[in-house]
C-alpha cells in the first residue's frame, strides 16, 4: 500500500510519454507537471514509439542524450525511459511520482494493452513509484489534438488521485474527452472496459510491385456498457481507473491445481 501524496509541492515528479520528447502532448504535460511541482524531471523516448506496449530494449545498446535542465531522451521505449530514469539518472532519489502522456488519442478499452503510455505507468509502479497515465481523445478527421480539456483538469484530477493511498501494483488510467475544456465533465471513476475495437488490414502495393499491409483501427463503438472508460470518454466526461498489474485469474486456480494435479 502506498501512501497519500497529500502536498505535491513537495514531490519529485517524473515525465515520460510514448510520442516522444518534442510532442505537443508532452509540452502540455510539461506545463502540467510544474504546476504541480518544480522537482520536475523529464526521461522519454527521441521519438515516436506508439503501440510498443510494455517492451524493453535488450539486444542492442540505449543511448541517453541531455537536452536541458532535468531533461532526457532515450533511443527506446517508454519502459527503457522509465526504467534509466529511476534506476540511474534518479538513483539517488526516485521519484514519488510518474506521470505518463499526454498521448495523443484516448487509451480506453482493450488499447490500454497495446499502449506504450500506459507501459511507462507499468514501469513505474513495478519500481515502486506511483503512476499516472493521462490521454487525450480527439477527432482525428477534424485536425490535431488539441490538449486544453487535459490541461485544464489534469492538475486537479492529479492532486485528488495522489492525495489517498492506493493498493499495491496499482496504476491509475485518465483519459480527457475531446471537445472544448470548459465544457468537460464530470470526472467519473469506472472500470476498464472490455471490448476490442476492430483492427482493419489494408493491403496495398508498393511501385515496385510488392504487396504490403497498414494495420489500422476501425472504432466499433457499439454495446458499449455505460459504466466503463469508453462510453464515459465518448459521452464528454474524464475517465479515471485504476489498473492492476496481478493478471492471475485467482478464481481459476483451485480448478487448474486439480485439473493438472
Amino acid at each position: 500500500m502506498a501512501g497519500p501524496l497529500p502536498d505535491l509541492s513537495r514531490c519529485r515528479i517524473l515525465l515520460s510519454n510514448d510520442d516522444g520528447i518534442h510532442a505537443p502532448g508532452f509540452a502540455a504535460l510539461e506545463r502540467i507537471a510544474r504546476s504541480l511541482s518544480d522537482d520536475v524531471w523529464v526521461c522519454a523516448p527521441e521519438s515516436e514509439q506508439s503501440a510498443t506496449s510494455h517492451s524493453l530494449t535488450i539486444h542492442r545498446p540505449l543511448r541517453l542524450r541531455q537536452h536541458g535542465e532535468r531533461r532526457f531522451a532515450v533511443d527506446g521505449t517508454p519502459t527503457d525511459c522509465v526504467l534509466l530514469a529511476i534506476n540511474h539518472i534518479l538513483k539517488d532519489r526516485k521519484p514519488d511520482l510518474v506521470l505518463s502522456g499526454v498521448n495523443a488519442g484516448a487509451n480506453i478499452g482493450d488499447d490500454v494493452t497495446y499502449s506504450g503510455t500506459i507501459a511507462a505507468a507499468m514501469e513505474a509502479t513495478l519500481l515502486g513509484v506511483r503512476a499516472i497515465a493521462l490521454s487525450q481523445d480527439y477527432d482525428r478527421a477534424a485536425g490535431p489534438a488539441d490538449f486544453a480539456p487535459a490541461e485544464r483538469w489534469a492538475p486537479d484530477v492529479v492532486r485528488r488521485a495522489a492525495a489517498v493511498e492506493w493498493p499495491a501494483n496499482t496504476l491509475v488510467n485518465v483519459n480527457f474527452p475531446a471537445g472544448p475544456a470548459e465544457s468537460v465533465g464530470p470526472v467519473q471513476v469506472v472500470r476498464h472496459a472490455k471490448h476490442k475495437l476492430d483492427d482493419e488490414v489494408e493491403m496495398r502495393t508498393d511501385p515496385r510491385g510488392r504487396q504490403y499491409f497498414w494495420i489500422g483501427p476501425v472504432r466499433s463503438l457499439d454495446d458499449v456498457a455505460e459504466d466503463t472508460d469508453i462510453a464515459v470518454v465518448k459521452s464528454g466526461g474524464i475517465a479515471v481507473t485504476p489498473l492492476y498489474l496481478d493478471l492471475t485469474h485467482h478464481g481459476m486456480v483451485q480448478s487448474l491445481r486439480q485439473a493438472l494435479a
